[in-house]
């Protein structure tokens, strides 16, 4: 007998929620389609296989569905973490319901429902809405600054073309020059102002200029590892701002290796392609990832969800703007960067999405 002989099959399969069909024992017996999307899954390869062959939940070890198996009470539990089978991790809101009448059969209907998109559209939105705050009162800072500033220099220069003694204009050139330096200081703050220079390009165009600068600055004392996933496609992007926004990153990287005292420093440059990814509110079809992995000391809890902000550094001689820069260049692609860190192990995300067509009419690119 078919394990949804009872069940309206046509129905199931055509659900966008994912919905899985186990023994008491926990056997998987059927996932509708939704399930095999969500989950990375076949059926045909899953179908009769303990549960934890094709995720396992690290928190409890499945232990609430084993109890509803058994005691026949429904549960719904809220954002679990699951582990997939090939390794990712998966953040659900699950439904488990025992099927009385099939109680011969002892089956328990499981519902997912996927948190992650949403958890990810709450995160970026945050993410973004901070940036825009910060961007808008560095704009107010800077034209706050820079007219005093322009003053000064002026000032600066009318009293060196005064001075009746040249080694006295040794002062007004430092005050000229430090005028200059924080005006220039400012200008970083901000960012990139000149639109994206779009053009058609491959990722690893990026990656590999970035590593042969790293490699003249930093080679002696850095171990650079390429990890490129070659059939990725083209997309529309300004080379030289995403060049400088990976280059920030493998220098921080880099830096910190270094004052650290770390003798086997070691980074990673990685290429990926993302499927049915959501960046912001949007879902795109294919996305570029782009990973900056080193095994340095980390970056303090404190500091990393505030390390995109400008004059945040944890290095004494650091302007705290390099990521700063970087995240402005990614939005611009409409993409972003995100971080995970813990000692030995520092990861940063570069999110672009290849969708040629929207970043055209976003940027305005003529072909």
């Amino acid at each position: 007998m078919s394990p949804i002989s009872e069940l309206p099959r046509h129905l199931l399969e055509n659900l966008t929620t994912a919905v899985l069909l186990l023994e008491q024992n926990l056997n998987l017996t059927y996932m509708n389609p939704a399930a095999e999307m969500l989950l990375a899954a076949s059926l045909t390869r899953f179908r009769h296989q303990p549960l934890p062959a094709l995720f396992q939940e690290p928190e409890d070890g499945l232990s609430t569905l084993r109890e509803a198996a058994l005691t026949g009470h429904p549960f719904t539990k809220r954002e679990a973490c699951l582990q997939l089978h090939h390794g990712e991790t998966l953040t659900v809101d699950y439904t488990v319901s025992p099927i009385a009448e099939l109680a011969h059969q002892a089956q328990l209907i499981v519902e997912i429902f996927p948190r992650d998109r949403q958890l990810r559209i709450s995160r970026e939105e945050d993410l973004v809405n901070k940036q825009e705050t910060v961007r808008a009162l560095v704009r107010g800072m800077a034209h706050e600054i820079k007219n005093p500033l322009g003053g000064i220099r002026g000032a600066a220069q009318l009293l060196e073309r005064a001075l009746p003694d040249d080694q006295l204009k040794d002062y007004t050139q430092v005050i000229i020059e430090e005028a200059d330096r924080l005006r220039n200081l400012v200008d970083r703050m901000l960012g990139p102002n000149q639109l994206p220079a779009m053009r058609l390009l491959n990722i690893h165009e990026v990656l590999e200029r970035v590593y042969t600068l790293a490699q003249a600055e930093f080679g002696d004392h850095i171990r650079l590892i390429r990890d490129y996933d070659p059939s990725l496609p083209e997309f529309y992007g300004d080379p030289e701002q995403l060049i400088q926004a990976v280059l920030n990153i493998v220098r921080n990287a880099m830096q910190a290796l270094i004052e650290s005292g770390h003798t086997q420093g070691r980074i990673i440059l990685q290429s990926r392609a993302k499927r049915q990814f959501t960046l912001g509110a949007e879902r795109h079809r294919l996305v570029c990832q782009v990973k900056i992995i080193d095994n340095g000391p980390g970056i303090p809890e404190g500091m990393q969800e505030n390390i995109f902000y400008p004059m945040v550094s944890g290095r004494a001689q650091g302007t705290g703007l390099g990521l700063t820069i970087a995240q402005a260049a990614l939005q611009k692609h409409q993409g972003l960067i995100e971080c995970t860190s813990q000692p030995g192990h520092t990861e940063f995300r570069l999110l672009i999405p290849f969708d040629a067509s929207e970043a055209e009419q976003k940027q305005g690119v003529t072909l």
